[in-house]
């Protein structure tokens, strides 16, 4: 024994006769010490930690291309889905009229795309609706973010470079 070590049967620790669990020791001070296994917070939404990865890298790429800012909201949008992304749009204020917000309902089997006054000039609705076709064939196989990542891409190439200044 090390000097000023204690052990379970020294009587200045009052742990006479008990029993450490595994992992458990008695530091010098008389206090026990446990370690425990870390267990990492995990996400506690539908997607996994790679999966938001890959749609922010998209997001990012598209929104540094083409200078518009790219968006994706996933979830209800009411009884009037367009209405629901239009209000959901409008929340962005005067930045929207750079946003192109793609708006997901998967419970609802619907997808609204909504352009705001600048962006409507580079994306047009034909292009948008491409997009649209190409992630729906996506989700149908239930690949949501596969789906995401492909729909960006597209609107990206048809709303072509940022303009320069």
């Amino acid at each position: 024994m090390a000097t000023g070590e204690l052990t379970r049967e020294s009587p200045s620790t009052g742990l006479e006769g008990t029993e450490l669990q595994p992992g458990a020791a008695v530091t010098a001070s008389g206090r026990v010490s446990v370690a425990q296994m870390y267990e990492p917070v995990t996400p506690s939404g539908p997607f996994t930690t790679a999966q938001l990865a890959r749609v922010d890298e998209a997001l990012t790429l598209a929104s540094r291309e083409t200078g518009l800012d790219f968006s994706i909201y996933v979830g209800e949008l009411g009884d009037d889905p367009r209405a629901g992304a239009e209000s959901l749009h409008d929340s962005l204020g005067e930045r929207g009229d750079n946003f192109v917000l793609v708006a997901v309902s998967p419970g609802e089997r619907v997808v609204e795309v909504v352009t705001g006054a600048h962006a409507k000039h580079r994306l047009s609705d034909r292009g948008a609706k491409l997009a649209v076709m190409s992630m729906v064939a996506s989700f149908k196989e239930g690949d949501l973010i596969g789906g995401f990542v492909s729909g960006l891409r597209m609107m990206a190439d048809q709303a072509g470079s940022a303009p320069q200044s």
